[in-house]
């Protein structure tokens, strides 16, 4: 940090606070003693500070379980933790135990730049997940303040990349833009994720016209990440016309899709998706879902299909022949399934084929589905099986796999 410059401070009001000590309510817990325990007692925590809890009756807890847990031999001061505790307590109303936090931690860090820049960035993160304005916006305040006091390119970096992930996160993409102008004026150079942040913030809202103009002025049109967030944006909002365009205009680019290109267009196709709800009579290749398809649905789907996604997902040797559904959403796994189903039979059909020993489609346990155990892509090949009448069975020897002889696989479909 700059000598002839002082140390970015709270404001005002803050400081006023911030000379009230925190106050540490009493509770009665018990400090751990050994490895189970400690991993318990910090899960605990984390579970109470999460926006995401499941029981928010238990978020009183908080404040006295960390001060508890900061009493024990093995305890190891972690910003992310403070960071979360400080959101938690500003959005229950008790701004000045927060900023007394802030305050202590500002204290014990001292003029350590990296780790205080770290903990205010950790601060925006924080807030931003529980959308507290006035809460983020003091955070970006002292982070401001800090990258401007600051000669570390790593300190300004770090900053920006913190506020423009926030701002986007906030719904304020228009500020985050104006702060990557900003960091051209500071002579650094945003990175592909502060660009990113702001294309997905815009697309988000709605605001086609601001998100194409930052695509187009960085020539982000050939990055596939970037690509597949323009078609989330347009899936978000019902636009299939012109994620339909936008497919297009990426095969001819040649920009590849990718499996999250099939689950960004295929979440927001409506006919689709009812399909899958109550899979009994699905259609069963590619050609009886063109059927019964209309208008922009029909398109979207004619667009993708062809692509290299299905040659990605499949292995194909003398020893098996095998599609990994795994990363694949419903849609994705569903359309997959039936363009394989074709290059199957056309490869079969081919007399330079060699037959694999085994046909497999993997594809899983429900480890990641929404209700842990059951997945809905398992359920849909099975039904699928059974209508298509395929040799294909679930393999005793992996639940989460279906599976049957190379020939008799080729003898069905041909």
């Amino acid at each position: 940090m700059r000598s002839d410059q002082t140390r970015p401070t709270l404001p005002d009001q803050a400081r006023s606070q911030c000379r009230q000590p925190i106050r540490r309510q009493q509770i009665n817990l018990q400090v751990p003693v050994n490895l189970s325990q400690v991993h318990c007692s910090h899960h605990s925590l984390l579970s109470t500070l999460s926006p995401h809890t499941t029981h928010p009756h238990l978020s009183s807890l908080a404040l006295p379980m960390y001060s508890k847990i900061t009493e024990a031999s093995w305890f190891e001061w972690n910003p992310k933790l403070v960071a979360a505790l400080v959101a938690l307590l500003d959005k229950q109303g008790e701004q000045c135990q927060s900023e007394a936090l802030i305050s202590e931690t500002i204290s014990k860090l001292g003029n350590k730049e990296r780790e205080l820049v770290q903990f205010h960035c950790q601060l925006v993160e924080s807030h931003s997940k529980r959308s507290s304005k006035c809460g983020f916006d003091r955070a970006c305040t002292y982070l401001h303040q800090l990258l401007q006091n600051s000669s570390s390119v790593y300190v300004k970096r770090r900053a920006f990349e913190s506020m423009v992930g926030g701002l986007c996160a906030m719904d304020r993409p228009g500020e985050a833009d104006e702060l990557i102008e900003e960091m051209r004026v500071e002579g650094l150079k945003a990175s592909f994720f502060e660009f990113r942040s702001v294309v997905y913030g815009y697309g988000r809202l709605g605001m086609f016209e601001e998100m194409l103009k930052v695509v187009e002025k960085q020539g982000f049109g050939a990055d596939t990440i970037c690509c597949n967030m323009v078609l989330s944006s347009y899936g978000a909002h019902n636009e299939l016309a012109a994620m339909a365009n936008w497919l297009r205009n990426m095969k001819d680019s040649s920009v590849p899709f990718s499996i999250r290109t099939y689950n960004s267009v295929l979440n927001s196709c409506p006919t689709i998706m009812a399909m899958l709800q109550e899979p009994k009579a699905v259609p069963c290749s590619v050609g009886e879902l063109s059927g019964v398809l209309d208008g922009d649905e029909a398109l979207v789907v004619k667009e993708l299909v062809g692509s290299a996604v299905v040659d990605e997902a499949m292995v194909w040797d003398s020893a098996e022949a095998k599609l990994d559904l795994h990363g694949m959403h419903l849609g994705s796994a569903y359309l997959v399934m039936l363009e394989w189903f074709e290059a199957m039979g056309n490869r079969f059909k081919s007399a330079e084929c060699v037959v694999p020993a085994e046909v497999v489609i993997v594809c899983g346990l429900g480890k990641h589905s929404s209700v842990r155990g059951e997945s809905p892509v398992k359920d849909l090949v099975k039904e699928m099986m059974h209508q298509m009448e395929s040799p294909m069975r679930i393999d005793r020897k992996n639940v989460g796999c279906f599976i049957a002889k190379g020939r008799a696989v080729k003898d069905w479909l041909c």
